[in-house]
């Protein structure tokens, strides 16, 4: 299992290409995050300018090194704690908080009241409502409903696996949400559990709590139970 098999890095990120390698598995993208901000933030002067802080509202609350492309649109009110790096076209909304670690490709949508937390949003991706994002590497064009939660820490707090084929990986990491590939869909109030791996255009419908792999251009789906008991009004 490549990162390849499930997106590309676009070329509006191609200044962290040295980091992210096509032939690794695709959580080891996640320790990638952190070292490839810390070298943007030691090249800041040779990369794209930044948005001037005139330009930032009063309501944004800024913390460390956050580089936003002079694009971005920015809410009267979130809270942006760097390293972080915004991309082109992308679009905050209010209530939005980005809790460092963060790199976001060019025209994504980070949504009201949504979290995130070291994570990789490639290119157009939407994140619109109520969501958190933590640990996880969302592809290109990938979407996720209202209320959707990329659960990170299993409640053991124990080394999280994904299944491979007939073989259980052990990724080495406690703290991994999930990966998305190009194109994905999630559906409100889904819940992916740690180390969870979508492949392309895979869809997991909403109210679906889901774990594991699912492979390119299938779904998962719950099929919700109806009690069928009576209950007799007083």
């Amino acid at each position: 299992m490549h990162a390849a098999d499930f997106f590309a890095l676009p070329e509006s990120l191609s200044c962290f290409t040295p980091h992210f390698a096509a032939e690794a598995a695709p959580w080891e993208w996640l320790r990638q995050i952190g070292p490839a901000l810390a070298v943007a933030q030691q090249q800041t002067q040779r990369l794209s300018p930044s948005l001037p802080p005139a330009e930032i509202p009063s309501g944004v609350h800024i913390e460390g090194w956050v580089h936003l492309d002079p694009s971005v649109k920015l809410p009267a009110y979130a809270t942006l704690i760097g390293p972080l790096w915004i991309g082109a076209g992308t679009e905050i909304r209010p209530g939005a908080y980005l809790r460092g670690n963060v790199i976001v490709g060019a025209g994504c949508v980070l949504g009201n009241a949504c979290e995130f937390k070291n994570a990789l949003l490639l290119d157009r991706v939407q994140v619109p409502h109520f969501s958190y994002v933590g640990d996880s590497v969302l592809g290109n064009r990938t979407h996720l409903g209202a209320g959707v939660v990329c659960s990170n820490l299993r409640l053991d707090q124990a080394e999280i696996a994904v299944d491979v084929g007939e073989q259980v990986v052990m990724t080495g990491l406690r703290k991994f949400g999930a990966i998305l590939g190009d194109e994905a869909e999630v559906g409100c109030n889904a819940v992916l559990m740690p180390g969870t791996v979508l492949g392309r255009r895979s869809v997991v419908m909403p109210l679906t709590p889901f774990g594991g792999v699912l492979e390119a251009d299938t779904s998962a789906r719950c099929r919700p139970t109806i009690s069928r008991r009576v209950v007799c009004r007083r």
